[in-house]
């Protein structure tokens, strides 16, 4: 889902700046899987911050990378999901705080109307793909309360798929250790779907080795054969 959401975050974009937006009107957007596939709205929170005012709205079509805008003028006032979405997007960038380097934002939904926002690197290099340095948040279905933070990593990797180590030929892998927990994160796997060329990410915790697969499937590996 995470890596849905990113995806859809990123085709809708591009579709809503064709369209030459007025970027006055656009402060943040938040991406929502419907029956029909992923929508995104962009718009900004109203003076009072009890209204998101959507000002486009891009609606995945047939094709998965395809997205049509529809623009709203006056923006159109919602006070559903993407104003709570809006709300938990202030709280948790206030919660991370100022950081070196840019962060996506992902909201996914969770039990009871709940959902989570992911807060992760942004890319910034062609080629080059960030893993760590990342948080969930449980927000309650409103958006105003914190219910749980779920640090995933510290660090910061920036992985480069395009040049191989000194005297290496090419990566058959990635690899990194987590020390918050003994499992694979929800982001381990995003790091792979989104790698282009996709390549596996073995995880060493405190009792295990992981491999995620490219098709992000998870198992657990011999330590003493990781291509195994």
């Amino acid at each position: 889902m995470l890596y849905e959401a990113d995806e859809a975050a990123w085709h809708s974009t591009d579709a809503v700046k064709s369209t030459h937006p007025d970027e006055s009107l656009v402060q943040g957007y938040f991406a929502r899987k419907t029956g029909a596939g992923w929508e995104v709205a962009y718009g900004r929170l109203n003076e009072s911050g009890d209204k998101f005012l959507v000002a486009y709205l891009a609606t995945q079509s047939s094709a998965q990378d395809k997205f049509t805008v529809e623009t709203f003028t006056p923006p159109k006032e919602d006070s559903g999901f993407f104003l709570s979405a809006a709300r938990a997007r202030v709280a948790a960038l206030n919660e991370l705080g100022s950081t070196p380097r840019p962060y996506n934002l992902a909201t996914i939904p969770a039990e009871g109307g709940k959902f989570y926002v992911y807060l992760y690197p942004a890319q910034t290099k062609t080629g080059v793909y960030p893993i760590g340095g990342d948080v969930r948040y449980l927000f309650s279905n409103d958006g105003t309360s914190i219910l749980e933070k779920h640090e995933m990593h510290k660090s910061i990797l920036d992985i480069d798929t395009k040049n191989p180590p000194k005297g290496a030929l090419k990566i058959e892998f990635s690899y990194h250790t987590h020390v918050l927990s003994d499992l694979p994160e929800d982001t381990d796997v995003f790091h792979v779907l989104t790698e282009k060329p996709r390549l596996p990410e073995m995880i060493g915790t405190q009792h295990f080795i992981y491999k995620v697969e490219e098709s992000g499937a998870i198992r657990i590996v011999d330590k003493h054969d990781w291509k195994k």
